[in-house]
């Protein structure tokens, strides 16, 4: 499977797309133990990505990504700007001057967008976190790669580990951000920066699907 830059943009469109859908439903999950903004400042954060890049030029899917990324950190409020933010600039940096990428572009991708969320989050797995979404995906990637899966069947696993990773956030204890104040009360609450990390990853594997 190899992607081009026009393809990474309409996907980042149906990202947008996705992010409006469910801006009511990612708020009232970060109303719970957080600000009860995330759906809010995703939806407006990838609004204004979309306005931004759609008369570049697409050829460089790394500035594409690190464009995206600027973008977000300049129009998404909270926590999230800054890390998603961060995520797609590195992201953006690893396949810097590509007119296509592939399924390692994508791992490595998202490993160093998640190296970048570590970094600036100072967060870790089991945090009650995006990154208990996204680091399970990551594994799945690989290991349905390493089994000889289509590249899409491999997306598919990836986008299903991210989900259980947003399931396993219910059980668990807010560590980081505004919901950790709340400790043993975070529980039974799903992590809305998960969701929104797992809303991104499904919506990869559909619009190429």
């Amino acid at each position: 499977m190899s992607i081009s830059g026009e393809k990474v943009f309409h996907i980042l469109k149906e990202i947008s797309i996705k992010m409006d859908e469910n801006k009511a439903f990612l708020s009232e999950l970060d109303a719970a133990i957080g600000d009860g903004d995330h759906g809010l400042n995703m939806s407006k954060g990838f609004t204004a990505v979309v306005e931004k890049i759609k008369d570049e030029d697409k050829k460089d899917i790394g500035n594409i990504l690190k464009k995206t990324g600027m973008t977000l950190v300049s129009n998404v409020g909270g926590a999230s700007g800054p890390l998603y933010g961060t995520a797609f600039m590195k992201a953006g940096a690893a396949v810097a001057g590509k007119s296509e990428i592939g399924l390692s572009d994508f791992i490595e991708i998202l490993e160093v967008a998640l190296e970048g969320i570590k970094m600036r989050g100072k967060g870790e797995s089991g945090d009650k976190t995006m990154i208990d979404a996204i680091a399970p995906a990551i594994e799945a990637l690989k290991e349905s790669i390493h089994n000889g899966d289509s590249s899409l069947e491999s997306l598919k696993k990836a986008k299903e580990a991210a989900y259980k990773g947003v399931e396993y956030t219910k059980g668990i204890v807010a560590r980081k951000g505004r919901a950790s104040y709340l400790g043993e009360r975070s529980i039974g609450h799903q992590d809305a920066g998960a969701t929104s990390s797992y809303i991104m990853l499904e919506t990869i594997y559909e619009t190429l699907k």
